[in-house]
């Protein structure tokens, strides 16, 4: 499938390995750098196996490439936080600004940058750990932080993330998944359909920033909660597609459950009959459709990452948490456990 010597290599010291974990069905790929899931394959509905996941054909060119998300553990903050600053127990602190005038998913460096400590106890576990330490990109607190992915046998791809800190400090982590249910490179993603179980999504300002309203989906190109194509509404007319040139929102879970966990999404490959559920402890999903994809990054498969040929499903917090007081708080101190 992947050839191991493209991704077994080091980076800033530390030896990077490719990673495989199988069940009855599935397949995936997954990297150290970054704590990266690299591909996932699995039947169509024909039983052709098919890889769902966007990613590079090397350690190297994930190392070098212009997008640094592909697949990636997203910490210690995944979102935007607003001209990187917010306050904890009346301190300020600043994170370098690299997207635009806001830290996007953790800052400059963040955890899609970080060799992580690989643990391997079966064929369908990898456990990824990875201390941050205080100050790293300007957030307080020495952070250790434990991924478990895991493949179980109802066919789910789990990821549990852990966190403890010894400084109050500012924790959401979530996975930069970037997946085409017909198969990397198969085109475009519009025709998929989609539903997201959330009643209300929150709007935002040109810097893409949460502008603290949750705002109803009903009537609105926003309105998944029943199936709709990606691409049927995304050219309408409509202030909130044109600042995130297409969907690029967080969306309010409503609370439909599922074995305790919020059910957050259901997509469907249009081509390969491909379903995909999404279930999370987390009380967001960030949807975003591809809309910066732009053709510069060579895929595995050979393909490129042309324009929304791929979508992003990311469950979360909701952007800007330390700034808006009406948000559920992502703040972390010391004694506590984060865990989701």
């Amino acid at each position: 499938m992947l050839p191991e010597s493209s991704f077994d290599t080091v980076v800033n010291g530390k030896p990077v390995k490719l990673y495989w974990l199988h069940n009855k069905d599935l397949t995936l790929a997954i990297i150290n750098y970054g704590g990266r899931l690299v591909g996932l394959w699995v039947p169509d509905k024909n039983g052709k196996m098919t890889d769902v996941l966007i990613g590079r054909g090397s350690t190297t060119a994930y190392v070098k490439g212009p997008e640094s998300y592909f697949g990636a553990t997203i910490g210690r903050v995944g979102n935007r936080i607003a001209k990187g600053k917010f306050k904890l127990e009346g301190k300020e602190y600043s994170i370098v600004p690299n997207n635009n005038e806001n830290a996007l998913h953790g800052g400059e460096h963040g955890f899609q940058d970080k060799v992580w400590d690989a643990e391997q106890p079966n064929d369908h576990t990898l456990v990824l750990h990875y201390t941050s330490p205080d100050m790293e990109e300007g957030f307080p607190g020495n952070l250790t932080s434990k991924v478990t992915y895991s493949l179980t046998d109802d066919n789910s791809v789990n990821m549990e993330y852990e966190a403890t800190t010894d400084k109050t400090t500012i924790v959401n982590l979530t996975n930069h998944a970037y997946w085409n249910l017909n198969g990397e490179g198969s085109g475009t993603i519009l025709d998929h359909t989609l539903i997201l179980y959330a009643d209300k999504f929150t709007p935002v300002d040109a810097g893409l920033i949460p502008i603290g309203e949750l705002r109803n989906v009903k009537g609105t190109p926003f309105d998944f909660t029943s199936a709709h194509t990606i691409g049927e509404r995304i050219g309408v007319d409509n202030e909130q597609l044109k600042k995130g040139g297409g969907y690029d929102h967080n969306f309010v879970l409503n609370g439909t459950k599922d074995n305790e966990l919020n059910h957050a999404a259901t997509v469907v490959g249009d081509r390969s009959g491909i379903v995909m559920d999404i279930y999370t402890q987390e009380p967001g999903i960030q949807f975003y459709s591809g809309n910066f994809m732009a053709g510069t990054n060579q895929l595995k498969s050979g393909a490129k990452d042309d324009y929304r040929t791929a979508f992003a499903l990311e469950t979360q917090h909701f952007p800007d948490a330390p700034n808006q007081p009406d948000f559920p708080t992502i703040e972390l101190k010391p004694g506590e456990t984060y865990h989701t």
